[in-house]
């Protein structure tokens, strides 16, 4: 009988070691952007190194909020946002693991820092629908005009990150040209939609005939599967919003962690953002878009306080009678 006991403890002991070991095999991964991205480089991932990744993929707010909700008992190991400025706060609140990737020797600085690291970018853009019937912009400004009355669409900056960064670089950069597009704007009736698909999909469907400020690779990969729509960058210049990807300091798994980032940084991976068409992190992987060499980027102050990001929300609010 004691024997037989002292087995049976030892089978138990046993179980919660391959129990915990397995545990101690897995990932968590909460991610902003497309979803076959996150689930190519899960599997990816677990091919490689056998290691599963459990996904939860939103918006970057629904993303943030979890993040939130969570901050008595983390659950994420990776979290991939589709906003800078978010990279920024958590580091600020000392959320974030210290880590540099041996792969991120050609990712450019301006896309990296000691506790992130750009997974890939997208810029802002116009898509116009080619079958509209409006003549062909070339610059923010030629949506004002009064051919593109009721006809145009924006995603909400204060839904939007990137949406927020465009209207704040063209206010730094062309002062009170911008204030006078944006009134043009109003004029024509644009609509201020939610999240970046609520903008475009009315151009998709030809209901509107262009957006302002349209996320560019899911516009470039609906034109990739026979959409009648151009994507536009204006000569005088766009944003780029890049997508920080980084290790929480409470994760369980900081090894693993750090795997993940330099496997999504390797040449693997990052062929992988490209397939998006997304500008790859590293400037050594091509792009199946226009790449960095081809955009006029304007400068974004990520740094921003709060305050003035709301004061120029609400003037924006008013200066294209959102309601």
């Amino acid at each position: 009988m004691r024997k037989t006991f002292r087995l049976g403890l030892a089978a138990i002991g046993m179980a919660v070691g391959l129990s915990a070991a397995a545990s101690a095999q897995e990932l968590t991964l909460y991610t902003a952007g497309p979803a076959d991205l996150a689930d190519r480089l899960a599997k990816g991932f677990e091919a490689s190194t056998g290691t599963k990744v459990n996904v939860f993929q939103a918006t970057t707010g629904k993303v943030m909020a979890r993040l939130e909700a969570e901050r008595a008992n983390p659950q994420a190991d990776v979290v991939i946002s589709a906003a800078w400025q978010s990279a920024l706060e958590l580091k600020e609140r000392g959320d974030l693991l210290e880590y540099v990737s041996p792969n991120a020797q050609t990712v450019p600085d301006s896309l990296k820092d000691s506790h992130y690291v750009a997974q890939g970018a997208a810029a802002l853009a116009i898509v116009w629908n080619s079958k509209s019937g409006k003549p062909r912009p070339s610059d923010w400004s030629d949506l004002a005009a009064p051919d593109y009355k009721d006809a145009v669409t924006m995603p909400d900056p204060a839904a939007s990150g990137a949406a927020y960064g465009l209207v704040s670089a063209l206010v730094t950069t062309q002062a009170d040209a911008a204030w006078k597009t944006f009134g043009g704007l109003k004029d024509n009736g644009m609509v201020i939609a939610g999240a970046n698909a609520q903008a475009l999909n009315p151009v998709l469907q030809g209901a509107k005939a262009a957006v302002m400020g349209a996320v560019d690779y899911i516009a470039l990969a609906a034109k990739e599967k026979g959409e009648s729509i151009d994507v536009i960058y204006p000569a005088s210049g766009t944003v780029l919003e890049a997508r920080p990807a980084m290790i929480l300091k409470s994760t369980r798994s900081p090894d693993l962690a750090k795997q993940f980032i330099d496997y999504m940084l390797s040449e693997e991976g990052q062929a992988m953002v490209a397939d998006t068409y997304m500008l790859p992190a590293r400037a050594d992987v091509a792009a199946k878009r226009p790449g960095w060499s081809e955009l006029t980027v304007l400068e974004v102050d990520h740094n921003e306080a709060p305050a003035k990001r709301q004061e120029l929300l609400t003037r924006f609010k008013t200066a294209v009678g959102a309601q």
